[in-house]
């Protein structure tokens, strides 16, 4: 799962972010990365953060999304950032 974050405010994002790890933990997924890229080799980079997400299949991932605990999370990440979430496997 590749996610594109814009960060309108960094102190309540930083709330989100200490709520989603343990929200992983039940579906097996990790972070494989995150941050924000260093240089945009080619084209243009409009977002904040750059997070790369890694579950066992899409079931899980799906899971994960729609689970209470990350609900419960997303509400903070909405209301601090905008994002686009891809879901990307077969």
């Amino acid at each position: 799962m590749l996610v594109e974050v814009a960060i309108h405010s960094p102190m309540l994002y930083e709330k989100y972010k200490e709520k989603t790890p343990a929200s992983l933990q039940a579906f097996e997924g990790k972070f494989v990365l995150r941050g924000l890229p260093v240089e945009a080799l080619e084209g243009t980079w409009d977002h904040d953060r750059l997070v790369l997400l890694e579950f066992p299949n899409r079931e899980k991932a799906l899971a994960w999304y729609h689970s209470p605990a990350y609900q419960e999370a997303k509400q903070i990440r909405d209301k601090a950032s905008t994002a686009r979430f891809l879901l990307i496997g077969e």
